[in-house]
């Protein structure tokens, strides 16, 4: 199971995504054009001292990343692909996930985009909410996405019960530029 960003703007939620993968297991890829930059501040400090174990990578496009992506799995990528959007789909308590199911998910402002959507109709899952929100924070979204998929699909959970260990102090400092692979 992975997390993808397609074409995130905000850093901040970014970088709790990258936290997210760290704590979970998964591997993270970040979709571009990005709406910022590896090196803002704001994308470090999200995913506070977690970059080194990060498994990060970069895709100059989504259909860059489709082609990594396909080529991981036996399963065909189009039934490995799980769109989140605010816009309608399968509620996220009612889809049965796959232990190698990639989870996407869109913009801050703009969601997945609509070609991306209308081609994967029957793989959209929503998140429900009331009719007084608009939509979800994008990091929440995916925390919560993730840990429900990997119930969902059977895999373990991270087995940890808050008995952090930081990792051995560094003169380097690691941040999301030194951990991402560009691919």
């Amino acid at each position: 199971m992975e997390i993808v960003l397609v074409h995130p703007e905000i850093p901040h939620n970014s970088g709790c995504a990258a936290r997210l993968a760290c704590a979970t297991g998964l591997r993270l890829h970040l979709v571009e054009p990005l709406g910022f930059s590896l090196e803002d501040r704001y994308l470090k400090r999200a995913g506070l001292d977690y970059w080194p174990s990060v498994d990060l990578c970069v895709h100059p496009s989504w259909a860059a990343a489709a082609k990594t992506l396909a080529a991981e799995s036996e399963r065909p990528l189009q039934e490995r692909l799980r769109l989140f959007s605010a816009r309608g789909g399968t509620s996220l308590f009612d889809v049965q996930f796959n232990p190698d199911d990639l989870l996407l998910f869109g913009s801050e402002t703009k969601g997945l985009p609509a070609e991306l959507l209308a081609e994967h109709e029957d793989r959209r899952v929503i998140v429900p909410i009331g009719p007084n929100v608009r939509s979800l924070n994008l990091a929440n979204v995916v925390c919560l996405a993730s840990y429900t998929a990997m119930v969902s699909a059977g895999l373990p959970l991270p087995g940890g019960q808050g008995d952090y260990h930081p990792p051995a102090p560094s003169a380097e400092v690691v941040g999301p530029t030194s951990v991402a692979k560009h691919l």
